[in-house]
């Protein structure tokens, strides 16, 4: 049986709501993950990977029947060298991705980052593969090109106005932990534990699934 995480063990790194899963998906019913690096409030990199490698495995969990992939929107208001995790802790967050997860990241669209962000980028993106380097996009509010690549891949209606949408961004830490503390007791069922967890390796790399998907909660309204 696989070592298990649960939500309480790393719910002290989504206070900001750095990262977390969106209620709703894109146009092709693809869960989301929204990223904010400038909301970062821990500089522990074992556990910020182990808070990302949790959430991406719950994204997997909650996935649309048929699905098999997943979206990230990543904004930078805030962002800084400071709030940014370090080139060391990024490439092993890589590492992971492109090792245990190759093919769940569909598209990942970094918004609106500042210039600041270049130099961080160039480093981390040596680590990318070219296939995964792809796969990110990055995309400014003040480009004709952006703006009709968002709108075609998601419904203005959902999306946050942090990504030139017109919904309403709000996340409440206590309630996010709550559906993810349900969605452990699921978890938990399906492996045959007493524990909340959701599947990952000693070494935060083990891609364990289940096969049947559960239906999308509510992260954030």
């Amino acid at each position: 049986m696989p070592c298990l995480l649960a939500q309480h063990e790393i719910a002290h790194e989504g206070e900001t709501g750095k990262v977390f899963r969106a209620n709703f998906r894109d146009r092709a019913g693809r869960t989301v993950l929204i990223m904010r690096p400038g909301m970062q409030n821990t500089n522990c990199a074992e556990d910020n990977i182990r808070h990302l490698v949790y959430l991406i495995e719950n994204s997997i969990l909650n996935f649309p029947e048929g699905q098999e992939q997943m979206s990230w929107l990543i904004d930078y208001t805030g962002f800084s060298l400071n709030t940014s995790v370090s080139i060391r802790t990024a490439r092993e967050i890589i590492n992971i991705l492109q090792n245990h997860y190759p093919e769940r990241l569909a598209l990942a669209f970094l918004y609106s980052p500042p210039r600041i962000f270049e130099a961080f980028w160039k480093a981390v993106k040596y680590f990318l593969d070219p296939k995964t380097s792809q796969k990110v996009k990055f995309v400014y509010p003040n480009k004709k090109e952006s703006v009709e690549l968002m709108s075609s891949l998601f419904d203005a209606d959902n999306l946050p106005k942090e990504f030139g949408g017109k919904a309403t961004l709000q996340y409440d830490h206590d309630e996010f932990s709550r559906l993810m503390a349900q969605d452990d007791v699921r978890t938990a069922k399906f492996w045959g534990s007493d524990e909340k967890p959701v599947p990952i390796s000693s070494s935060l790399a083990v891609n364990q699934v289940a096969p049947e998907p559960l239906p999308l909660a509510p992260a954030a309204s």
